[in-house]
């Protein structure tokens, strides 16, 4: 038995996740006609999820995804970290 303390992390699998329910979203989004990007940003700002289309299942999509986790993920992929 080892005595050292085993790491586990599953950040990369979260991150994937949120990669794909977030291009799932804006596809979405994009089909119905609105600006994908206003949208996802209006509803990060307020939480509100009527600020994504149902189509799709987008809506139920987004509302998986914990706000905080949604943005680590942003920043971290626009800084490049």
């Amino acid at each position: 038995m080892q005595d050292k303390t085993m790491v586990f992390s599953i950040n990369g699998n979260k991150d994937e996740s949120i990669r794909v329910i977030l291009t799932t979203v804006y596809k979405a989004l994009e089909e119905k006609g609105y600006n994908p990007l206003n949208q996802i940003v209006g509803y990060i700002l307020s939480e509100d999820p009527t600020y994504i289309t149902t189509h799709n299942n987008a809506r139920n999509l987004i509302r998986k995804i914990d706000r905080d986790d949604l943005l680590e993920v942003l920043l971290k992929n626009y800084l490049n970290l």
